[in-house]
């Protein structure tokens, strides 16, 4: 018996005439050119597609006349974020040109497909509307940078084409100053600088891993990494660093601190001998400020977003002012 979809066909294709022994998956990724190869094959996976009628198979081949239907959720076919008007994000800073968010944890900055439905870029979607033909990308509008889904703070949205251009150069020239506050266990030196390239673990793509010697490893992709850090506050074995950036590899405050001894508090991934996390259902880094020239004018000037509620509980039950 061939699988049958419950639903309805939303969208079809027919496969042209002259076209022979033609894989699935590639031409449905002429069709859905926006979908990403990882999108495409897992709605194939699930069965949103049928070939002639029945469930069709990404190693499937489809020649002059087959006729290919969708019969999924409209939302995965989407080539723009769903509007997400229930979403409540703080603006925290806005003009003409630009704004900033203040991204709670456990948002995403974007998503890849119509499926996901409960990030920035779908707060955008909803409330500036006129962001999403600005980018490089439809489905990161205005966003000229990101963060890890559970760090919050400042995010930057460029609102015009010039502006995205122009906050881009500044974040490749490593001209914005990007400021965190990540609470770790452990009492560094006073003030550090830890520069050290990261690579993806070969184990597990969800991570990234400090290279100690890069020269050895000629056949992985490595990015240079260096983090300054100084000590705000300590007590209780923990302390609470003001770190900065020169450059913005994926997860690097946080493989950069844990490397040097001191992983940040409720960080599971890069911190899992410290079970005790004060209640956080996240890690401790929140992105506090950008400090950049202004792309209208050139003027130097700094966004701002205040420490997480969560955040600051947990300072006032360990004692720690900041």
């Amino acid at each position: 018996m061939v699988d049958q979809a419950e639903s309805g066909e939303n969208q079809v294709w027919l496969v042209p005439n002259d076209a022979q022994a033609l894989r699935l998956d590639g031409f449905l990724r002429q069709c859905l050119p926006h979908l990403s190869r990882q999108e495409l094959h897992r709605a194939i996976a699930e069965n949103l597609f049928l070939h002639n009628g029945r469930v069709a198979r990404k190693g499937d081949r489809v020649s002059g006349g087959d006729r290919l239907s969708f019969v999924g959720p409209p939302d995965v076919l989407s080539d723009a974020p769903p509007p997400a008007p229930q979403l409540d994000i703080p603006i925290v800073y806005e003009d003409e040109t630009m704004l900033a968010v203040d991204k709670p944890a456990g948002v995403a900055t974007h998503g890849f497909s119509g499926r996901d439905g409960a990030t920035v870029a779908n707060f955008l979607a909803a409330q500036r509307p006129g962001i999403l033909n600005v980018g490089t990308s439809r489905w990161e509008p205005g966003l000229v940078h990101r963060l890890d889904i559970e760090t919050s703070g400042v995010v930057l949205v460029a609102k015009t084409k010039f502006a995205f251009d122009q906050l881009r150069v500044q974040f490749r020239r490593r001209s914005i100053t990007k400021t965190y506050l990540a609470l770790v266990w452990g009492q560094p030196l006073e003030r550090g600088t830890i520069e050290l390239p990261l690579a993806h673990d070969r184990r597990d793509r969800r991570r990234m891993v400090a290279v100690q010697h890069p020269e050895r490893n000629p056949d992985r992709r490595i990015w240079p990494a260096t983090t300054h850090y100084h000590v705000v506050a300590s007590a209780g074995g923990l302390s609470l660093l003001e770190a900065e950036m020169d450059t913005g590899v994926t997860h690097q405050i946080r493989v950069h601190l844990s490397s040097n001894g001191n992983p940040i508090v409720g960080d599971t991934l890069y911190g899992a001998d410290y079970r005790e996390s004060f209640g956080l259902a996240r890690h401790f880094l929140h992105a506090r400020s950008l400090t950049l020239r202004h792309p209208a004018n050139g003027q130097l000037f700094s966004i701002d977003a205040e420490l997480a509620s969560e955040l600051g509980e947990v300072l006032q039950r360990i004692g720690m002012a900041h």
